[in-house]
């Protein structure tokens, strides 16, 4: 018989932050029981009052980073360039506030160390804001706001493959204020329809 899904109350959601400051500062392998107690100053039992084993945290971890990461998006109502842009600030802003959370989604190591759901959890958020970016992108090209002599899926290519480094050099701590501002206005110049000769 399957368990129930893991509920993120206010507690868990404070112990998974905790979680992700631990990743953060000392990498994925220094996510022990003993860090995290330390990182939230209380016994090393203490989180076990709310969660049943190490695989519940994880997943408690992979719920927070998903709320938080689901949060980024814009309504799709929004016009197709302006949602990227806003994706794309929005995210940075998150990342760059929760470090843990870009290291946690570039790090192999936690991938392997996840019980499977929340893998599978982890993977759909990057699915989602693919499928995200393409339909914005298709969007635009319908609208004449995007250019129309590459595929969306090419674009797709440049947009997220943007996006990513971003974050990377946000999770890294190489990330400036104004990184999110300039990797917008690049884009757009990348994206804006090509004018004739």
């Amino acid at each position: 018989m399957a368990r129930p899904a893991l509920e993120l109350t206010p507690k868990r959601a404070e112990i998974a932050d905790a979680a992700l400051r631990v990743i953060e500062t000392r990498g994925i392998a220094a996510l022990t029981t003993s860090a995290l107690a330390a990182e939230l100053g209380v016994s090393s039992g203490a989180p076990f009052r709310h969660f049943a084993n190490r695989d519940e945290i994880l997943e408690a971890v992979v719920l927070r980073v998903e709320e938080l990461i689901l949060g980024t998006f814009p309504p799709e109502t929004d016009p197709p360039l302006e949602r990227i842009q806003s994706l794309i600030r929005a995210r940075a802003k998150v990342v760059g506030g929760h470090r843990g959370i870009g290291r946690l989604m570039f790090s192999e190591q936690f991938a392997l160390a996840l019980p499977e759901t929340a893998a599978v959890r982890l993977r759909t958020v990057v699915a989602r804001t693919r499928a995200f970016l393409l339909q914005a992108l298709d969007e635009g090209r319908r609208e004449g706001t995007v250019r129309t002599d590459l595929s969306p899926e090419a674009l797709l290519t440049v947009t997220f493959g943007m996006l990513m480094h971003l974050v990377y050099a946000q999770a890294a701590g190489q990330g400036r204020l104004q990184d999110a501002g300039e990797t917008c206005a690049i884009l757009l110049t990348l994206l804006r329809p090509v004018s004739a000769p």
